[in-house]
């Protein structure tokens, strides 16, 4: 049996985490503590009283790999250290993790979105609900970083937060129109990355001249300008969606752009949904320092709406995450990294099941579990836009 000292392993990363309790009345070590935690969210427990009880229903197995020199912990005892636990430091060793196993893929998508849990406010307190800021790798399908914040509008501060966190040489970074700011897009840049950021009335005059640029290149069918095409159609569940991604390289309509480092493009997304007889029409337009390939624009445009289905619906559907009632802040923060460390994982197991169905599993088959805790995940390819795709220049 494989041990936490695997370097390869998700749970051999956690080893050098610090433990912030009191030496002297330390009943469990906190290795074994975090271990267990793991184990149990993999194994589909949302809560401190379900992964105490996954402890003591899985204690003789545990003890072949842990030293649980008092047994399992109480659920009182998980919700006491996790909420002593600094959240950067844990999530720090989930981040060192992902850099072990993650597969560098030139133009990889880095997709950075928010999402707020509903039901982590406590009013008696004045906690407002937490926010977490997250990156997700859209190739290699694992969580980067995540930084957490007490309401969406603080999105502004945490973005440049967990850039600074991320390694982003050679990757396109995703944004939507709350991180359409000039200073994100320079930081992109400094750190070595490409930006695709979606723009809506937060930058209104700058949106105005995006729209207004791709109408007279358009009434002039694109003659004479930069410019590519590609079209797609999906069918499935009863509905057909297509959709023309546009790019233009022409920015002279754009005046704004020189404030934007790096610029060097506009995109344009128009969506057509048919469903049961019913047609909805959708225009997205964007700005980005990607260049005029439509390919890696579809891609990019597609890997960010990806994080929607991809990370915060699993989060929601499979493991709950707004139905937590965990409210102290520490212990709610680490909570989510958890949830994150979980999903990364079992996204990148490549047993053919659902996350809700693979979660099971570890709960009921031991040798998977232990797969999932101490074998490096195999890696990731990169994902392309879906659909047929017809593409045209100019």
């Amino acid at each position: 049996m494989m041990t936490p000292e695997t370097d390869s392993s998700l749970v051999g990363h956690f080893s050098m985490l610090e433990d912030p309790r009191d030496a002297l009345r330390r009943r469990h070590n906190l290795l074994d503590m975090v271990i267990i935690a793991i184990a149990a969210t993999l194994a589909g427990a949302d809560g401190w009283v379900a992964i105490a009880q996954f402890g003591r229903a899985k204690e003789v197995w545990f003890r072949q790999f842990l030293e649980l020199p008092n047994g399992i912990p109480s659920h009182d005892t998980f919700g006491r250290v996790f909420s002593l636990l600094a959240p950067d430091a844990f999530e720090a060793c989930f981040r060192a993790w992902v850099a072990s196993i993650r597969t560098v893929i030139p133009g990889e998508i880095i997709a950075i979105d928010g999402k707020t849990l509903r039901r982590s406010h406590n009013r008696a307190k004045g906690l407002a609900a937490l926010h977490l800021v997250s990156a997700w790798a859209t190739a290699n399908r694992v969580v980067l970083g995540q930084v957490a914040t007490d309401a969406k509008s603080n999105e502004i501060t945490a973005i440049p937060q967990l850039l600074a966190l991320l390694m982003l040489k050679g990757a396109i970074v995703t944004i939507d129109a709350m991180g359409c700011q000039t200073k994100i897009a320079e930081q992109i840049i400094d750190q070595g990355g490409n930006y695709l950021l979606a723009l809506k009335g937060n930058q209104g005059v700058l949106a105005a001249e995006v729209e207004e640029a791709f109408i007279e290149a358009d009434a002039k069918d694109y003659a004479g300008v930069e410019s590519e095409a590609l079209d797609t159609v999906e069918r499935g569940h009863g509905r057909i969606e297509t959709r023309r991604y546009r790019t233009l390289g022409e920015l002279s309509g754009v005046p704004r752009s020189a404030l934007w480092k790096g610029m060097n493009m506009i995109g344009m997304v128009e969506s057509t949904r048919e469903i049961a007889g019913k047609i909805s029409r959708e225009t997205r337009f964007f700005i980005g320092s990607i260049g005029t390939g439509v390919v890696d624009f579809g891609r990019a445009a597609r890997g960010h709406w990806g994080v929607e289905n991809d990370l915060h619906w699993s989060l929601d559907v499979a493991m709950r995450e707004d139905d937590c009632r965990v409210r102290e802040t520490q212990a709610r923060e680490n909570l989510a990294v958890l949830r994150h460390i979980a999903m990364s994982r079992l996204k990148n197991d490549s047993t053919k099941l659902g996350i809700k169905n693979k979660r099971l599993k570890a709960g009921w088959d031991e040798q998977y579990l232990e797969k999932l805790l101490f074998d490096a995940p195999p890696s990731a390819g990169q994902n392309a836009p879906s659909g047929s795709p017809n593409i045209s220049r100019g």
